[in-house]
Parts: structure tokens; sequence; C-alpha cells
């Protein structure tokens, strides 16, 4: 492939990432070039109608993307609202909807801070950050926020680590269930994307299959409820009266998530989102 035309290349690349059952070839394709050559997609654009040669290790890169490994693995880089985040082996890839489920929180804290004075202090906690997403988007988006986040595993910690630093979250590797203790009663927001796929159930996208962590995925037990149902206990312990509390879940565990909720006897207004595509995708509460 090298010494072929780069527009040539992306789209032989094109083709055979179709032909493997990518879901975007085109896009995948134009964003692999673009990471090799190291610039955006909107320049590889006016590339494409140039003379210019492709760059060596094309080729390997699109028959590791054809085999079905993550984009966000291959560049090393996955984009979560106006965040550039660092992924790869060992930690879930942040996805689309998460965003809307973040901006909840953030719609909470950003109304806190504005209705207590600039100079006031709104406290948030992520729970399972995971590569960091939804603390680093709290932290960066609310002025005055103080956002404390928790991963369990040890294969994903270290690439919170890094997406957090400098942000000045609190990132601290341990179990959610017994997770800051120091603030309960205290939290304003707690956010979180627990594990809560079925014990049983196989995820469709063959990505996911192949390179999520199973710990990231799986919520535990045959419902996968089990960490979701930890998450909420915590959420309770965590907020003050008034807080807010959003998860994510399934699009079918929707409902079971707001009986749960209102069946604890801690929350009141359970509310369930729709994402952008219009699915049940999140819930939340607030804390009595």
């Amino acid at each position: 492939m090298p010494g072929t035309p780069l527009a040539d290349a992306v789209r032989d690349a094109t083709a055979a990432l179709a032909a493997a059952g990518v879901p975007s070839p085109a896009v995948d394709a134009q964003l692999l070039a673009a990471h090799l050559v190291g610039v955006g997609r909107g320049e590889l654009a006016a590339m494409l109608f140039g003379t210019t040669a492709t760059p060596t290790g094309y080729a390997e890169l699109v028959a590791r993307r054809a085999a079905r490994e993550p984009l966000q693995h291959i560049t090393g880089v996955a984009y979560f609202r106006h965040l550039e985040l660092a992924v790869g082996k060992g930690v879930f890839v942040p996805r689309p909807e998460t965003e809307s489920v973040v901006q909840l929180g953030i719609d909470v804290l950003t109304h806190l801070h504005q209705k207590r004075g600039r100079e006031s202090e709104v406290v948030a906690v992520d729970l399972g950050t995971g590569s960091g997403a939804i603390a680093a988007a709290m932290a960066t988006e609310v002025p005055g926020s103080r956002v404390y986040a928790v991963e369990l595993s040890a294969d994903a910690y270290p690439w919170a680590a890094r997406n957090l630093a400098g942000t000045g979250v609190v990132l601290v590797q341990g179990d959610m269930r017994d997770a800051f203790a120091e603030l309960d009663g205290c939290v304003d927001v707690v956010v979180s994307n627990p594990p809560y796929i079925p014990a049983g159930a196989v995820p469709r996208d063959v990505e996911v299959q192949r390179h999520d962590p199973h710990m990231a995925l799986y919520g535990g037990g045959a419902d996968g409820m089990e960490m979701p149902t930890a998450a909420m206990a915590t959420a309770a312990r965590l907020l003050r009266p008034g807080g807010f509390f959003v998860m994510e879940h399934a699009e079918v565990q929707a409902a079971q998530m707001a009986e749960l909720l209102e069946a604890g006897g801690h929350w009141k207004d359970v509310c369930t989102h729709h994402d952008l595509t219009g699915r049940e995708r999140a819930t939340s509460g607030i804390r009595r």
C-alpha cells in the first residue's frame, strides 16, 4: 500500500472494512489514515484530493480494524464530549450515549453552583469511573466542582489515573460499595455507569465481545443487577437530602431500575431518561 495514492488506499480500506462488517467503514478508514498521518479528519479530507502517498503501516491498521479490534484501541484515543481520553486494553471505551447521562449530572451541578454563588463548592462522585470519562467531564465543565471517582479494576485504574491527571478529581482504587465513607450525606450529585449486562447475555457488537473487559460489562447475577443495586445503595449513602443520582443501564432494564429506586424508600421524583436515539438508557432520583 505504501506508494499508492492515499485516496485509493482509503477507498480500498473502506471496501475491506465494509466486507468485514465494520459498522462505519468509510469513517473508520479515514480516521485510521488521519491518525497515521497526524492530522484531523477534516484536514485528511483535503489531502484525499491531492497526490499524498499512503503512509507506511496503513494496511496493518486496516487489517486490525477488519479483525474487529476497536478503532479506539488502534488509535489509543476515545473522544467524549470535549475530552480526548487515552484508552486501550483493559478499560471500557466510553460510548456516546453516556454523554447524555453525564449531561444530566452536569446540569444539576451547574444549577447548584449558580444558586449557591460563585465562591461555593459543589460535590460530585462517579461510581465505577473506568476511563475517567464521567468524572473528567464533570470536573472540567463545572467550575467550582469537587469531584471524586472510584474504580475497582486494576487494569482500568491506570487509564483513569492518566486521564484524570490535572483535572483535580480525587481518584481511588476500590469497591464502589464502601467508597468515600468520609463523604456520607454530603454529596450533591452521584453519576454511575456500572456494569449491568446479565450473566447469560452476549453483547451484540463483536468489538465488545472480544475486547471490552468483562468486569466492565457484566453486572453480576443472572439479571446483571448486583452492581446497579450496589450503585444505588452507595448513592443513597453519599447524597445529602435533595441530592441527585443518575445511572446508565440497558434499555430493557429501564422499568426494573425505576421500580428498584421507587421501592427502596430513599428516592423521590424517579425519572427515566432517553438517549439521543430515543432509547430509555438512564434513570434518576432525588434523595429524600
